[in-house]
């Protein structure tokens, strides 16, 4: 006799459910996943191919003409490698402050717990306002330079919340064995707590790193050297410059060329500055499961 699979196990309520499920969720790959495609193949094809019939197939009227335009300009690689250093460096420090500060605010013994915890939650909500912000990186002689862009968001008190949710699911018997072995509070933290933390540090890192990443306001106001911008503001600047100004009536074809150029400039820059988060979200899919839905079990 043949054992019935999981699914006919189900009641009809909980195969409707599931059912439900898997539609919203295919749809959800498909908005994902089409206009990604979209988007790859845009960056390859002829812009006035592009403009006039939309996507094709014909490989004629394929082009490299956006990438070597992009990958031309030596400012390309300052950038990226700006962007590669300010993300490392600013994923180092925010991860460790906040796996710092979220120790003792997991900790059931750790007096005026509730009043930093008031704290941390205000500047969830509150903020001290872009001009203040300026002020104080100037005073502190910051500007134009890398710690502008890395220090004053290095900590998140969502981040924290996170890890302190993970470390409270952590057994007390871990920590009491230590204790009993001579460990202080450092030892254990160090060379016990954080390898088993592995998990939902692996999420907070790719967290900052991507937004790190993918940031370019704060470099565009505190970066005055073109040497120190990141990737992001870089390839801003690639599509301003070749987009149609005004006043540029007098010649319309010369017009017409810049507006194609700076779509097909569009899909490539997208393509260039989204590779490296592609290249490493596989490497991190594993402990996304066991370090994201830390937050959902306690609160």
């Amino acid at each position: 006799m043949k054992k019935k699979s999981r699914f006919m196990r189900y009641s009809l309520q909980d195969k409707l459910l599931l059912l439900v499920g898997y539609i919203l969720l295919g749809l959800f790959v498909v908005a994902i996943i089409v206009p990604m495609a979209y988007i790859v193949i845009a960056s390859f094809m002829d812009p006035i191919t592009l403009q006039n019939k939309g996507i094709t197939f014909d490989f004629e009227k394929w082009t490299l003409t956006a990438y070597q335009r992009v990958m031309s300009n030596s400012q390309i690689w300052i950038g990226f490698g700006n962007a590669v250093l300010y993300s490392l460096v600013f994923t180092a420090i925010s991860v460790f402050v906040t796996l710092l500060a979220a120790y003792p605010m997991s900790r059931a013994d750790f007096k005026g717990k509730k009043f930093f915890n008031t704290i941390f939650v205000i500047t969830m909500f509150f903020g001290g306002g872009l001009i203040p912000t300026y002020l104080l990186i100037s005073n502190l002689g910051l500007l134009d330079s890398m710690w502008a862009v890395v220090l004053p968001g290095a900590f998140s008190v969502w981040n924290m919340i996170i890890a302190r949710t993970y470390y409270q699911g952590i057994p007390a018997d871990l920590q009491e064995a230590a204790m009993v072995d001579g460990a202080n509070e450092v030892v254990y933290f160090f060379k016990i707590l954080l390898p088993v933390c592995t998990p939902v540090i692996a999420v907070l890192a790719l967290w900052q790193f991507v937004g790190m990443w993918n940031s370019y306001f704060d470099a565009m106001i505190y970066l005055n050297d073109s040497a120190k911008q990141p990737l992001q503001l870089v390839l801003r600047s690639i599509l301003i410059q070749n987009q149609p100004e005004s006043g540029m009536i007098s010649d319309m074809q010369s017009t017409a060329a810049r507006a194609q150029l700076a779509e097909l400039l569009k899909y490539a820059t997208i393509i260039i500055s989204s590779l490296p988060l592609l290249v490493m979200y596989p490497f991190f899919q594993k402990y996304f499961d066991s370090g994201i839905m830390a937050g959902s079990i306690k609160g």
